[in-house]
């Protein structure tokens, strides 16, 4: 194994030090094989979460970065690697490192997550999750594509660019990544902030809401019917889910070819493509959110015109669903989870980086069984 000699501009680092000073979320550094790197300020950008992150700070990622059942790693994460070099373990740690590696049982597996073979997809010009976290090289990405220029308000620059609708929707769901992560500037004035909403912002003001209208459907109703009526809610708000963003926010086959529909469709659905890891703008704003219920308050009290307390109580749960999908969305995007939304995250963000013609359920695949558009396995990493 070749022994990588400590550059002159860069420091030494012994594991004991990186163990005591740079093991938590102020100073996040790993190590692999003998380079050091700071990956501090990527944590809240990993597909994986912070907190697989944080379990090997200060330590060797050769096994977890090598490992396919639990993250495939692509060029993007060597990329963002070579980015966060910022030194080398001394040299007695360095022999330590070297030798283990020489003796590793696990030595073809490490040598396997060298990137290589894994398949690029056409449509988004992307291979893992990782690439969803690489960031975009601003005015090289103007100056390629003719698109937008994420440094700019990207709002007029939709509206003024009489894009067709067919290089509109290829460059859309084409993602990109703005420093960092941040969120890239969509107005521009004073609507700015209307445009960005924080996560928790969504249960503080909708939970209340569903209580109130539980207490109020309460008024005419058995608890044993209002159970029944908020659970029938949740049942449906997941098929409400699925056909939203199929047919709303998926709308591309039908999308009309004027700058007014498709300035729409990037305000309701396409900007969430094109900057997939923008924090603030996952979930629904509160505004759009009004817009959006209000035709199915409307429509549940039709459907239970017999009993206004039963659409209220449905209409509730539908509410709750809702809730349960935003935060769910949000979660899948940028934290570590349980097994079972590990497996979630896979599948959703497997509609960003490789087929987002498919894939539409966001809590859960079982709509997408029904009607055939589950997402297929994704294929093995070729040697």
């Amino acid at each position: 194994m070749i022994t990588t000699m400590p550059s002159a501009n860069l420091p030494t680092f012994t594991l004991a030090e990186l163990a005591k000073n740079h093991s938590s979320k102020k100073s996040c550094y790993v190590t692999l094989g003998t380079k050091v790197y700071d990956l501090t300020d990527f944590l809240p950008d990993h597909p994986g979460g912070d907190d697989l992150i944080l379990d090997y700070a200060g330590k060797d990622i050769s096994d977890i970065i090598a490992d396919p059942q639990s993250h495939v790693h692509s060029d993007a994460a060597y990329e963002i690697l070579d980015d966060s070099l910022v030194g080398f373990l001394s040299p007695e740690d360095a022999k330590l490192a070297n030798g283990s590696a020489n003796g590793s049982t696990n030595g073809a597996a490490k040598t396997s997550a060298v990137p290589n073979g894994n398949p690029t997809y056409e449509a988004t010009g992307m291979s893992t999750a990782e690439d969803l976290s690489v960031e975009t090289d601003i005015t090289n990405d103007f100056k390629t594509h003719k698109f937008i220029d994420l440094d700019k308000p990207m709002f007029m620059q939709v509206w003024r660019g009489r894009f067709s609708k067919e290089f509109y929707l290829k460059q859309v769901h084409r993602p990109r990544h703005y420093k960092g992560g941040d969120s890239a500037p969509l107005f521009g004035n004073f609507l700015e902030p209307l445009s960005k909403t924080a996560w928790y912002v969504i249960p503080i003001i909708w939970l209340p809401c569903v209580a109130y209208g539980l207490w109020m459907a309460g008024q005419g109703l058995t608890p044993e019917k209002l159970a029944l009526c908020f659970a029938s809610g949740i049942a449906i708000w997941t098929l409400v889910e699925y056909v939203l963003h199929r047919f709303l926010f998926h709308l591309d086959e039908y999308l009309p070819d004027n700058n007014v529909a498709i300035t729409l469709h990037f305000l309701l659905h396409g900007i969430h493509h094109y900057l997939p890891m923008d924090r603030y703008r996952l979930v629904m704003p509160p505004t759009l959110f009004i817009a959006l219920a209000t035709p199915f308050w409307k429509l549940a009290h039709t459907l239970f015109a017999h009993n206004w307390y039963v659409g209220t109580g449905v209409f509730c749960g539908g509410i709750f669903g809702y809730i349960c999908y935003d935060l769910t969305h949000y979660f899948l995007h940028h934290k570590k989870l349980p097994s079972y939304y590990q497996e979630l995250k896979k599948y959703h963000l497997q509609h960003h980086f490789a087929d987002y013609e498919n894939g539409f359920g966001v809590t859960s695949r079982f709509w997408d069984r029904i009607f055939g558009t589950e997402l297929p396995p994704l294929p093995q990493k070729t040697a």
